[in-house]
């Protein structure tokens, strides 16, 4: 028996199932259009093998582990940390024990998507299954066919986008442009660093960014020509967005005086009170003004408290699962950058929460009301079958679908990009179906749309 039903995720009534089907048919195939991920920029520079099956399925992936971390796998027996298991079977066997626990989950349906399309493996993995899906896997790692480039090809992307900092020396990139490789790699460019005075290192990224740049940062507007120019050096590597990480989406328009009295205070390190807040508030507002003078789309991730095991942060590092989704706003937060650039015909800015009560009560009408402003995908919790149709309920009504960006994947999980477009793209031909059934939509119109949200509107909002 397959893992991959063919009608997985479509709508149970017959009839409402078969014009999904109909509809996924003209989309399942389709480029795949990745605007914005994490995957590494090494693995496009320099096409290596892949090292073993945990180190590629299970360790990176931070899914993967807060769910086997909240019961009670730790973090050493997954070979992370301090006295960290060594051998790959025995981690993989490990995440094999406890594979149960994703039952239901959308990493359930990603790991099985590429058990079964990538390794063809198509029992399901539980202990007396892991040792044989091991070497399966590794033996296909030992393959040209599982190196990332043939993996690009074999998946259908067209172009890829990856993020990063603001003081990344782009030399991967530089790699693919040397190879003459036919995939299109992209950079994002990531100021967070040396954006955000809580940011690990501030004081001395500031100082790297001035020393990269040969652009001196004593004054804010000095400061503000420092990203100038690195965002300038990503355009010229092949970027077409920026991404900003912030705990709020709060923004600011302060005076010329007090934006630089602020940033001498943060640069010093005698910030005070809110100080760290507004300055991320205010340096919003300066990249959008940026993205209207350099055309670079801008992206806002905001809702995130980060680490927040402080233990874990200390011991192992970020990005390793304890980051929690948090309440926030946007009606209020964005009006000062809004007021100052959201008019303006050259500004893209594409909105992605983690607080989905905010998708109906202030997202779609602020979407449907700013032509700067576009709605991202659901994101990291919500990038799921139910989060999906949740976004598509409550934004659709009043934003409309073109609005929206479509879909892109936003994970460093390489082998699960196809598994995340199948997944969207299936809930978004799903619900245009019982649109068409509930007669709120004709189905020429939903044959129209279907592309648009797997790969059209991604290409076009992102120019790529």
């Amino acid at each position: 028996m397959s893992l991959l039903h063919p009608d997985r995720l479509f709508p149970t009534d017959p009839y409402t199932r078969g014009i999904a089907r109909e509809l996924f048919a003209k989309v399942e195939n389709a480029p795949i259009i990745s605007p914005h991920g994490h995957t590494e920029p090494r693995w496009w520079g320099d096409n290596p093998e892949f090292d073993n099956p945990a180190a590629l399925l299970v360790q990176p992936d931070h899914y993967v582990l807060r769910m086997l971390v909240s019961q009670g796998v730790s973090f050493a027996e997954l070979g992370i940390g301090p006295a960290a298991e060594t051998n790959p079977r025995k981690i993989w066997r490990t995440f094999a024990a406890h594979y149960s626990l994703f039952q239901g989950t959308p990493s359930r349906l990603w790991f099985d998507h590429a058990l079964s399309s990538v390794f063809g493996i198509e029992k399901r993995l539980d202990e007396q299954t892991a040792d044989d899906a091991f070497y399966t896997i590794a033996a296909a790692l030992k393959t040209h066919a599982c190196r990332p480039r043939a993996l690009y090809d074999r998946f259908n992307i067209e172009v890829i986008a990856t993020t990063d900092g603001a003081l990344d020396d782009l030399s991967h990139h530089q790699k693919v442009r040397d190879s003459q490789w036919h995939g299109r790699v992209v950079p994002t460019y990531r100021p967070d660093a040396v954006t955000d005075p809580d940011f690990e290192g501030f004081g001395q990224n500031l100082e790297t960014l001035e020393s990269i740049t040969g652009v001196s940062i004593a004054t804010f507007k000095g400061y503000l020509d420092a990203h100038r120019a690195r965002r300038a050096y990503f355009i010229e590597m092949g970027a077409t967005a920026s991404d900003h990480g912030h705990p709020s989406a709060h923004t600011a328009d302060l005076s010329s005086a007090d934006a630089d009295a602020l940033y001498q205070r943060v640069r010093s390190g005698a910030a005070h009170g809110q100080d760290a807040q507004l300055f991320r508030a205010q340096m919003l507002t300066e990249f959008a003004r940026m993205s209207c003078e350099d055309g670079l789309v801008m992206q806002l991730h905001a809702g995130p408290h980060r680490n927040h095991n402080s233990d874990v942060f200390k011991t192992i590092g970020r990005d390793v699962g304890f980051d929690i989704p948090t309440r926030g706003g946007f009606v209020d937060e964005l009006k000062p950058l809004l007021n100052a650039v959201g008019m303006d015909p050259r500004l893209t800015l594409i909105l992605f929460t983690l607080d989905e009560a905010t998708y109906s009560r202030e997202l779609a009408p602020l979407a449907g009301a700013w032509p700067a402003l576009r709605l991202g995908p659901p994101w990291w919790f919500h990038d799921s079958f139910e989060g999906i149709r949740r976004f598509r309920q409550m934004a659709a009504e009043t934003a409309g679908f073109m609005n929206t960006v479509g879909f892109n994947d936003d994970t460093r999980a390489l082998l699960s990009i196809p598994a995340r477009h199948d997944v969207a793209r299936r809930v978004d031909c799903g619900f245009l179906a019982e649109l068409v059934t509930s007669h709120r939509l004709d189905e020429d119109e939903a044959h129209g749309l279907a592309p648009l949200l797997a790969h059209g509107l991604a290409r076009q909002i992102y120019k790529l």
